[in-house]
Parts: C-alpha cells; sequence; structure tokens
C-alpha cells in the first residue's frame, strides 16, 4: 500500500518533510496546501503533486494522511478538521500556545478515534535512540539523571520572537519531551532561571534567551538543561544519562568525524550550524514511523499527550522564573 499524504505548510519545515517523504518508497506526497500560492506551487512542482485547497484535501478519500506544517495559531483547527475527516494527522509542536485549547483538541481528537502525531523529532534521532535503547536494555542500570545541553547558534529573527510563545514553549520544549522521554517518569516539579543575555531586546519583548531548568520526577530523578539562543561555536546538542551502573551519553555532530593531530595540538572541524543539517536523519525516521503508524494502526509516538505533558512543563518553568520558586505539576 501507498500512503498519499497531503502537506500544509509550504515553508522551511514544510520543505525538509516532503523530502522526507519523497525518500520512503510505501508513501507519496499526493497535494501540497499553503496560503501563499507561489510557495505552494513551487514545492508542488519539485515534488511532482498538486497544489490544492484544504476543502479538497480534507474531501479526498485518496488523501490518507496529512502532515501540519503551518503556524502554530493554525495547528489545533486543522488537527480537529482533518482527523474529523478520518485522516492520520502530524503536527508540528506545539498543538498550541494555550494549555486550555491543547486538551480540548486532544478531547475532540479521541472523540473521533483519531492518530495524531507531534513532532518532536529529536526523540529519532539515531545518537539519542541509541542513548534511549541502552537505558531499557539496562545497560546503565536504574537511571537516576539526566543532562541536555541546547543551545542554538544564534538567535532568530526578533519579529519572530512575540509569535514564538517564548523561549520553553518554542526552543525548550523539545528538552523537555527529551527528558520524559529519558527519563521515564513524568515531571512532578520544576525549577527555572531565565535571562536575556544574548541580546537585551529579547528582554523588551517580554522573553529570555538564556535558561537553565531542573526536572525533577515524584521518585526523585532528576534532569539539568541548558539553553541557549547564542553558541559561537556552532548548534549546541548533547544529552548525557546517569544511572545505578553506569553513564550514557550522545556527543555533538559534526560534518566530518575527524581529528587533526599537530604539533601545535588537536584540532577537529566545526559542529553542524543548523537543525535542519544536524536532525536531517531524524526528520527522515519521524516521517518514517509516522508512515508506519497511518498503515499499521500503531499507537501515535509521540502523540499529543506528550505534547500536552511538554507544554505543561513548559507553563511550569515559566512561572518558577516568574515567582523565582519552584512549581510542582
Amino acid at each position: 500500500m501507498t500512503l498519499n499524504i497531503a502537506l500544509l505548510g509550504a515553508g522551511r519545515i514544510g520543505k525538509v518533510h516532503a523530502k522526507a517523504v519523497a525518500a520512503q518508497p510505501s508513501a507519496r506526497l499526493s497535494a501540497v496546501h499553503d496560503a501563499s500560492t507561489e510557495a505552494a506551487q513551487a514545492l508542488a512542482s519539485a515534488h511532482g503533486c498538486a497544489v490544492r485547497s484544504l476543502e479538497e484535501i480534507q474531501v479526498d478519500p485518496a488523501v490518507q494522511a496529512v502532515l501540519i506544517c503551518t503556524p502554530t495559531d493554525t495547528h489545533a483547527d486543522l488537527i480537529e478538521r482533518f482527523t474529523a475527516a478520518g485522516k492520520a494527522v502530524f503536527c508540528e509542536k506545539p498543538v498550541d500556545l494555550d494549555i486550555g485549547r491543547v486538551r480540548s483538541c486532544l478531547k475532540a481528537v479521541e472523540a473521533v478515534g483519531g492518530k495524531l502525531m507531534i513532532g518532536f523529532n529529536r526523540r529519532f534521532d539515531p545518537h539519542f535512540a541509541a542513548v534511549k535503547a541502552a537505558i531499557e536494555a539496562g545497560k546503565i542500570g536504574k537511571v537516576e539523571m539526566a543532562t541536555i545541553t541546547s543551545r542554538d547558534p544564534g538567535l532568530p529573527h526578533l519579529e519572530y520572537l512575540p509569535r514564538s510563545g517564548g523561549i520553553f514553549r518554542d526552543m525548550t520544549i523539545h528538552d523537555f519531551d527529551m527528558a520524559r522521554h529519558l527519563l521515564g517518569e513524568e515531571i512532578a516539579k520544576v525549577q527555572a532561571s531565565a535571562a536575556a543575555l544574548v541580546d537585551p531586546r529579547v528582554a523588551e519583548l517580554g522573553d529570555f534567551d538564556s535558561a537553565s531548568v531542573i526536572l525533577t520526577t515524584a521518585s526523585g530523578r532528576q534532569a539539568l538543561i541548558s539553553n541557549s539562543r547564542r553558541a559561537s561555536y556552532g548548534y549546541d546538542q548533547r544529552i548525557e544519562v546517569h544511572g545505578s551502573e553506569g553513564m550514557i551519553s550522545a556527543e555533538n555532530q559534526r560534518a566530518y568525524d575527524i581529528e587533526l593531530a599537530t604539533k601545535a595540538g588537536y584540532l577537529r572541524p566545526p559542529l553542524q550550524d543548523f537543525f535542519m543539517t544536524r536532525y536531517a536523519a531524524a526528520y527522515e525516521a519521524e516521517i518514517a514511523a509516522f508512515i508506519r503508524m497511518a498503515v499499521e494502526g500503531a499507537a501515535p509516538s509521540p502523540g499529543g499527550h506528550d505534547g500536552l505533558k511538554a507544554l505543561e512543563i513548559a507553563e511550569a518553568a515559566l512561572l518558577s522564573v516568574k515567582e523565582g520558586r519552584a512549581v510542582a505539576i
């Protein structure tokens, strides 16, 4: 069976997912929709498919799945619309910036028996996935602590920040999901500290560009998260998990895994400098997992519940910063 997929959103991440679909022999991109007809046509032409309206995609029984890569404020409505139409849905994070709206959306999906997968792509990174597999195999014993470092090469455009939802909902939310994934338990308490150290204009916009978070589960397991919107040395993405019988880590990735040694010292190539490059394999594996879910009927993972829990942690982190205290979930 070949899964026919419609792509909603022909922007940067939409192009990444279109490429990932094209790499899967069991799926094909059958339609593209975007508010910009020009962008939709360019992407559709590149992949040999049609530009179609939301209405046409919704009522077409030949379209079995939908990828939602549109602006965040459209996500919940589109999820409800297309799960009600019987389509399997993949949606980029977050479902919405408002927890109440996320909950109502997930109830609507559940009411129609819909299939919804959320785009936490880092779970599918082969290096991070190998860490998780080693944990599940008992290689480090009982998990006790995780350390997650996530630092962007530089600030996004300042015009983006007011609609991003803030650093915790936009950036750290990936790390909140990874912390739950690695610790294997729900987060019970959040302690966060944040500031605008990269650019004072970020503070003027009511946001932060530097953050540190401690997450604690009911049993006492901990995750420490370090975030910055600026890493002058590249895209810094590392995880380390400590357990009762050992430790396992995944280091930064480079374009070439080589090291030059001379009398002047040791030299290695720079880090990957963009998320679409660093996580290219993760995006492809993520879409492959979505296709398997849609075709085989497996439970979505990460699903809507994972999106909700990550957003709850983000809200608790923001409250922790504002009130200078640990916040229970």
